[in-house]
């Protein structure tokens, strides 16, 4: 079963989580509107694989930026801090593999189910805490 939420602008589909994999990872597809992007973050605990599906996300790691289009995919391994954005005219949308499972547990805590509804920023730092992710600035701060 899929659930999709919002967080930070981007809706995100829980395709799979801990609940069917065992625990060893996630899968969800994203979609990231013109202009949203990540905060600056980084996973202490789990890496990520990132699959553009359409459109062009622009992936900073550390200092370098790497611009992805359909058909690409890039490994962040877990401790690198890291911003994924849409920042073209057109929308993107990619799958996100963590591994092992936490981020989804992130996204359906944290998530809002109404693409309007703000972030609660307490809960998704307490939560962030919790399965080790740490968020190093605000959406639109680069690393």
């Amino acid at each position: 079963m899929t659930q999709s939420f919002w967080l930070f602008g981007s809706r995100l589909t829980i395709v799979a989580d801990r609940t069917t994999t065992n625990g060893n990872y996630d899968l969800v597809e994203g979609y990231f509107p013109p202009g949203t992007q990540t905060p600056p973050h980084r996973h202490t605990r789990y890496s990520e694989q990132l699959y553009v599906l359409e459109g062009e996300f622009s992936v900073w790691t550390g200092k370098n930026k790497l611009v992805l289009k359909a058909g690409e995919s890039f490994l962040i391994p877990k401790g690198i801090t890291h911003v994924i954005a849409a920042l073209g005219d057109r929308p993107a949308r990619g799958l996100a593999v963590a591994s092992p499972s936490a981020f989804a547990h992130l996204v359906e805590t944290t998530g809002t189910l109404n693409e309007s509804e703000a972030t609660d920023l307490e809960l998704f730092m307490r939560v962030s805490t919790e399965i080790g992710d740490e968020t190093l600035g605000l959406p639109g701060d680069l690393p």
